[in-house]
């Protein structure tokens, strides 16, 4: 009998131990799966911007020479588009909301609730197909209709 009782309890440790650890590697995947998406969201982000700085400064240095040549002065073509991103840098800082906190906080929050979405449809999945699964009752009537049936008959 206290074979049988420690036989139990050895089997059930170890199958604990085995859930615990598989679990553990459930996790640790879920969380690598969050971080790389994360990182992969931050460097294309990250080269966006960079891209988007050197659009910016050979921009600048085009309207540099358009403006020296037409002037006949390099100084002035070169002052007039540091002007132009001084009006530039002003106007991001004034309207940094508009322009960027708000459209990145959307975007972050559009990647988090579709991750949460997909969890949910992932675990509702298997209660949905046990509902389905479960035969209708024949002789189940809604309410409405048994009211309405004994109020005309």
């Amino acid at each position: 009998m206290e074979d049988n009782f420690g036989n139990y309890f050895n089997q059930t440790g170890k199958v604990a131990r085995e859930y615990l650890e598989t679990r553990l590697d459930l996790i640790k995947l879920q969380a690598a799966g969050k971080l790389s998406k994360a990182l992969g969201l931050f460097f294309s982000l990250t080269m966006a911007f960079l891209l988007f700085f050197f659009v910016i400064v050979f921009l600048g240095m085009v309207v540099g020479f358009w403006i020296g040549e037409m002037t006949g002065s390099f100084t002035i073509g070169f002052g007039c588009a540091a002007g132009l991103f001084v009006v530039l840098f002003v106007i991001i800082l004034l309207f940094r909301k508009q322009l960027i906190q708000r459209p990145l906080a959307k975007l972050l929050i559009t990647e988090l609730v579709d991750e949460i979405t997909d969890h949910d449809e992932q675990s509702n999945h298997i209660h949905n197909q046990r509902e389905r699964e479960k035969p209708a009752d024949p002789g189940y009537v809604p309410d409405e209709e048994a009211t309405e049936n004994t109020a005309r008959g």
